[in-house]
């Protein structure tokens, strides 16, 4: 799906900094650590004099950030109460207006309508390119339980042991109707930014999803035939994880000390950090800009689609 990024609330400073200030690049830092040393002299100067502007453009660019965050703050505020519609219209709390009632003896006739917007936010999520490759099959009966998606900010407490040095971060909430497949009725992913002149990715947790026996959708179980002659006559039963968006809530996990980390090991961390995160700014993406793109057959929508709208 096509966005508009112009409209939505400006995540791109955390996804560059994720990408410039990645564990690979760390890496690569401390090979090159003495190569201003080794400059000549009046190169040097040039450099502290660059670094001195850089110093400056740094000040004027906090100052930015603040103004920014100022300015989103505020019309997070505004959004809530068109937020808060969209939820009752989707979940069927009110009806809108336009939208009358079948006289009785007609409703005896027909089957009773489904309220509000069926499989709303699952669609919307279908509709988005990165979200989509996240969605496999299996997933889809779930994510049709979904019924809304939260998105606010969180200043990090100092006495906080989860954070590491993160200072900020952002959390997104997805809240379930009940379903057979888990017990959780939200499902959370926090993400903790170093607050410096643009947020780095420090880490991110995600909720421990309580699967009911048989429907874990993260893991499939293999079984095998012993082999003849076996005293063991049981099935062998082995378990798999299989891809799902619900690995969204088991994000990678960054080592607390990074010294010993190889580079290859690091480009896969890094790889996979940058995955989650890209999943993440979508989801928020999706809440805040275009919710849907089309609504097809299944949907009640005679062939037809709705335009995209905003909120």
């Amino acid at each position: 799906m096509a966005t508009n990024k112009t409209d939505a609330l400006d995540m791109s400073a955390f996804g560059a900094a994720l990408t410039s200030e990645s564990l690979l690049n760390a890496l690569k830092a401390r090979e090159n650590a003495n190569f201003l040393e080794n400059l000549p002299p009046k190169v040097q100067k040039r450099v502290d004099f660059l670094k001195q502007i850089q110093s400056e453009h740094d000040e004027l660019e906090a100052k930015f950030f603040e103004e920014r965050r100022a300015l989103e703050d505020k019309y997070q505020k505004l959004y809530q109460p068109l937020y808060a519609k969209r939820y009752d219209v989707v979940n069927g709390v009110v009806e809108v207006d336009g939208v009358s009632s079948e006289p009785a003896d007609q409703e005896a006739d027909k089957p009773a309508e489904e309220k509000g917007v069926p499989n709303f936010w699952f669609t919307a999520m279908k509709t988005n390119e990165v979200l989509a490759d996240a969605i496999q099959e299996q997933d889809e009966e779930a994510l049709k339980y979904l019924k809304d998606i939260k998105w606010h900010r969180i200043d990090v407490p100092k006495d906080d042991n989860q954070k590491g040095e993160a200072t900020k971060g952002f959390k997104l909430e997805f809240f379930f109707d009940p379903n057979p497949y888990f017990k959780n009725s939200v499902l959370t992913k926090t993400y903790f930014m170093i607050d410096e002149d643009e947020p780095i990715l420090e880490k991110a947790i995600g909720t421990e999803i309580e699967w009911l026996p048989g429907k874990c959708l993260t893991e499939k179980v293999l079984k095998k035939k012993p082999k003849k002659g076996s005293k063991n006559a049981k099935p062998i039963t082995k378990t798999e994880s299989v891809d799902s968006f619900f690995n969204f809530f088991t994000p990678p996990e960054v080592p607390d000390d990074d010294e010993d980390i190889e580079e290859e090991a690091a480009e896969e961390l890094q790889s996979m950090m940058e995955l989650d995160y890209d999943v993440g700014e979508e989801v928020q993406r999706q809440k805040e800009e275009k919710l849907c793109q089309q609504v097809n057959d299944h949907q009640n929508a005679s062939n037809s689609s709705w335009d995209c709208f905003r909120i």
